[in-house]
């Protein structure tokens, strides 16, 4: 693929803030009617049903790592961070295999 130059740069992000601008203004003025909502929430409702299975199987693949990181936020919050770690040092493991630092 050919290198942009400058001014074509600055084009094609004008271009991207103009169409972002577009969907706000147009966001912002169906947002309050009624009938929008409506039709946004059932459309929500059904996604939700439809794909309830894909976020089960994310949850149970991922269940140690989402349980020791809710753990660590709670010893976060309770400013216990150094008990954190010598009360759960797998749990530290895993949390920094995955990028979490405590």
């Amino acid at each position: 693929m050919d290198e942009f130059t400058n001014d074509e740069i600055k084009i094609i992000v004008e271009n991207y803030k103009k169409q972002k601008q577009k969907e706000k203004d147009k966001y912002d003025n169906l947002k309050d009617n009624e009938e929008y909502i409506i039709k946004n929430r059932e459309r929500a409702r059904l996604h939700y049903s439809n794909n309830k299975h894909i976020k089960k199987e994310r949850y149970e693949n991922n269940k140690d790592f989402l349980k020791a990181k809710s753990l660590l936020q709670y010893y976060k919050y309770n400013n216990k961070v150094d008990v954190f770690k010598d009360k759960h040092p797998g749990k530290v493991d895993l949390l920094f295999q995955q990028g979490i630092t405590c």
